[in-house]
This record gives structure tokens, C-alpha cells and sequence, in this order.
């Protein structure tokens, strides 16, 4: 996880407060949190929760870049207006997981309704009520 990684490098700007680096690991945690419920649940609440760490991270990976963002009460500025292998590693990663999480909540929800739907057809075609 490359966020473990950068975390002590981005908690120098702030080494008592919120910082960067703390951010960087309680996302990092986030995401092993949501990798571990899909794997477990593999329910809508799981890929909403991988959808919503993974694209806010995305989010914040382009924003830092191209937006010089203030610090927001505790939350220091993170504007970094460079890309690197390692940051553009880890937003391409975000960004995948992102669209993947919601795609594996379409497909659930999708095979959610094609359940609903055989059984309420298996029903009207299993002879019930009819005067053969």
C-alpha cells in the first residue's frame, strides 16, 4: 500500500497535528476495511463503501494536484501541483477500484432484479391456478 508508505515522508509538515501522513494512513486502513468486507460480505453496502474510500481518494489525488486547496480546520492544505511514479500509481489504482466498486454494485443490484424476476415468473408458470 503505497499511502503506508508515504505516510511518515507527508506527517513532517504537521508532526502534531492532523497532517497529511495521518490522512494518508487512515485511508490506507479504509481501504484494506472495505477490501476485507467485499471479500467477506460481497454485498451492495460493501462496493458502496469500496466506491466511496476509492473515488474520494481518487478525488483528493487530482484535486491536490491541480487545485491549491487551504487548510480546512484540522485538515492541512495538500496542494502538490507535481505528479510522481508513486502518486500517479496510486491515483491510476484509486481511480480503477473506484469504477470497479461501482460496477460490482451494478451487477449485483442487476442480478438482484433478474432474481426478483424469474421467481415471480417461475411462479406464474408453474401451473398454480391453472385448470389443466
Amino acid at each position: 500500500m503505497i499511502h503506508f508508505q508515504l505516510a511518515a515522508g507527508y506527517q513532517q509538515a504537521a508532526p502534531g497535528g492532523v497532517g497529511q501522513g495521518n490522512l494518508f494512513r487512515i485511508h490506507a486502513a479504509a481501504s484494506l476495511l472495505t477490501a476485507v468486507f467485499i471479500l467477506i460480505k460481497g454485498n451492495s453496502p460493501a462496493f458502496v463503501a469500496a466506491a466511496l474510500v476509492m473515488l474520494s481518494a481518487f478525488a483528493a489525488a487530482i484535486l491536490s494536484r491541480y487545485v491549491p486547496l487551504p487548510d480546512i480546520g484540522p485538515i492541512p492544505s495538500m496542494y502538490e501541483p507535481v505528479w510522481f511514479t508513486e502518486k500517479v500509481v496510486a491515483t491510476v489504482v484509486e481511480g480503477i477500484a473506484g469504477v470497479l466498486s461501482v460496477a460490482g454494485y451494478l451487477q449485483l443490484r442487476k442480478d438482484a432484479g433478474r432474481l426478483r424476476s424469474s421467481r415471480s415468473g417461475s411462479w406464474r408458470n408453474s401451473g398454480a391456478g391453472s385448470s389443466r
